[in-house]
């Protein structure tokens, strides 16, 4: 035992395996199974690299929107809020703002097992189309599937399911150069 000041200090070595990755891995692992909120943010990451995270406080404060879809020999009611707003929660302008060299501009959707899609900017803006896209969060009135969630991009008019990019972990805004 040491001693600083008045202060005795005690050094006890750490046990071994809290020095290996797999500990804390495995830790992660049943903290976010644990607390499953914990695993269900967002990151948007705007033109500028600026990146926004967002918990699922965040994207449920806005509005809500529920879609039907049938395909696959199945139908199911998806509810979410509209991808724009969850961009325009990050910074991200449409509108007036969606013009010139920012047409040419693209979102980036990562899902957490490598999948990635694009979406150009002008396809979420109603200035341009009445496409919905949405951020799901339910299905049939339920929190998605471990499989599915937290988040699916469901795009109901889109005749391939492609781009319904399943466990979606970051949004990126991409210029193209």
């Amino acid at each position: 035992m040491k001693h600083r000041g008045s202060i005795p200090v005690l050094r006890v070595p750490a046990p071994c395996w809290l020095s290996r990755p797999i500990f804390w891995s495995l830790f992660a692992i049943l903290l976010l199974r644990a607390n499953p909120l914990l695993g269900q943010q967002l990151t948007i990451q705007t033109e500028g690299g600026k990146p926004t995270v967002l918990a699922r406080a965040d994207i449920e404060a806005l509005p809500h929107v529920k879609v039907a879809t049938t395909g696959s020999g199945s139908s199911a009611i998806f509810e979410g809020v509209s991808l724009r707003a969850v961009l325009e929660r990050a910074g991200v302008g449409f509108g007036e703002t969606l013009r010139g060299k920012r047409l040419a501009s693209y979102l980036l959707v990562e899902a957490a097992d490598g999948y990635r899609v694009v979406i150009a900017l002008p396809e979420l803006d109603p200035a341009f189309t009445d496409k919905q896209v949405v951020l799901a969060f339910l299905k049939d009135g339920k929190p998605l599937e471990e499989k599915e969630g937290p988040y699916r991009i469901v795009i109901p008019d889109e005749k391939r399911m492609a781009r319904w990019v399943r466990q979606v972990t970051t949004l990126k805004i991409v210029d193209v150069q």
